[in-house]
């Protein structure tokens, strides 16, 4: 599944590139098709597999994980701003890019590519509960403290978590979903799950950006050194402490090594933050997290 799963992703990919460079498309087709990902796939993916979870103390590690690694993230960021001497902008969109991970629109189909179903709905444990509250928290704050933007309070985030269909859609699973519904809605909900992937590929291929200058190559190595390689690696130990085990503990460490989130790097671009140093860490963290990806689940069927 993981090899047919990687091919698909490569085909969208270049779909993607090859229709951006002929502008086969309207210049909105990425962002109609992230809010179709958004307000159906996403929702179809939690519904289906989170009836499934078997709830248990020991989520609360998988949950507490993107929490404790931002705030390893913004120490590693800041010793790095002041060792290489990064402006305040670039710093804002490190803070961003490796601190937020892309554990949905990525991450799902991924981990369901590499380490199969069952392992799926810890992945929406992690995303849900984990990176998307991080968004709404960490990432307005961040946003408006180097943007020069007024402060988010209390009820504008709490707006902002409330207007998340996924999140509807997992207070659903949790109360009312039944784990084994009528068949012809699981066999809906299944294809709408599985369309998340080629979609979001194929929306990344639209505006993936690779072109930046020299000055930004620095920070670009030391976001993705970050992003890819570092905070995985600090996962697994982390992992080990809380006593994950199994899919959840290779959930855990994969999740955390899913390239930087589209909507955080889309963010500090809208906010004028370094915008091509944000594309590029989503640019070229995709292609690399095609490589990284496998290489962390080759070391955890090691290690585990």
């Amino acid at each position: 599944m993981a090899v047919d799963a990687f091919a698909l992703v490569l085909a969208m990919l270049a779909l993607g590139m090859l229709f951006a460079r002929m502008r086969a498309l309207p210049d909105n087709s990425a962002e109609v098709l992230n809010q179709v990902v958004l307000y159906v796939c996403l929702p179809a993916a939690v519904l289906t597999y989170v009836p499934k979870l078997q709830l248990d103390v020991s989520l609360i590690g998988i949950v507490l994980t993107p929490w404790l690694l931002m705030g390893l993230s913004v120490v590693l960021v800041s010793l790095a701003t002041r060792l290489f001497g990064f402006d305040r902008q670039v710093h804002a969109v490190l803070l961003l890019c490796v601190a937020l991970c892309n554990s949905s629109f990525i991450g799902y189909p991924m981990v369901r590519a590499l380490l199969g179903d069952a392992a799926l709905p810890y992945a929406v444990v992690y995303d849900q509960l984990g990176t998307f509250v991080l968004l709404s928290t960490f990432g307005l704050y961040v946003l408006a403290r180097y943007s020069g933007d007024a402060a988010p309070g209390g009820r504008e985030i709490l707006q902002r978590i409330l207007r998340f269909p996924p999140l509807w859609a997992l207070l659903f699973a949790l109360l009312l979903m039944p784990a084994a519904p009528p068949a012809w809605i699981a066999s809906a909900l299944d294809s709408l799950a599985d369309a998340m992937l080629p979609l979001v590929m194929l929306a990344v291929g639209l505006t993936i950006q690779l072109r930046l200058s020299r000055t930004e190559l620095a920070p670009l190595a030391v976001g993705l050194l970050l992003k890819l390689l570092v905070l995985p690696a600090v996962a697994l130990p982390l992992s080990w402490a809380f006593g994950l085990q199994g899919d959840m503990l290779r959930v855990n460490v994969l999740e955390t090594a899913m390239p930087t989130m589209i909507t955080a790097a889309a963010l500090a671009i809208s906010h004028r933050l370094a915008p091509r140093l944000a594309a590029a860490m989503v640019g070229y963290g995709i292609v690399l997290s095609l490589l990284t990806l496998p290489a962390w689940v080759w070391v955890l069927g090691r290690v585990s």
